[in-house]
């Protein structure tokens, strides 16, 4: 995967959110949307699309930021990995 498709850095720590059973989020996988973690169709012109998530309980889920986690939507501690912002 070249570095032009990498998703942009949408933050550097894993975003709490209060999920409701069978509700979907959809899922910023380009790292460009305002509204992080989700989607607000940024990603337009880009090769990324969203991913949906629909939980199966009420939950807290912790949305992945840095765009990097093995488990999208959901955070893996990826970004533990990616040092200090330069």
């Amino acid at each position: 995967m070249s570095t032009s498709d990498m998703p942009e850095i949408g933050g550097r720590a894993p975003l709490p959110i209060e999920v409701e059973a069978g509700q979907s989020y959809w899922w910023c996988a380009c790292g460009r949307s305002q509204s992080q973690p989700f989607c607000d169709g940024s990603h337009k012109g880009t090769g990324f699309s969203p991913i949906e998530y629909t939980p199966a309980e009420n939950t807290k889920a912790f949305f992945c930021a840095c765009k990097r986690s093995a488990k999208k939507p959901l955070c893996d501690g990826s970004h533990k990995r990616m040092g200090a912002p330069a």
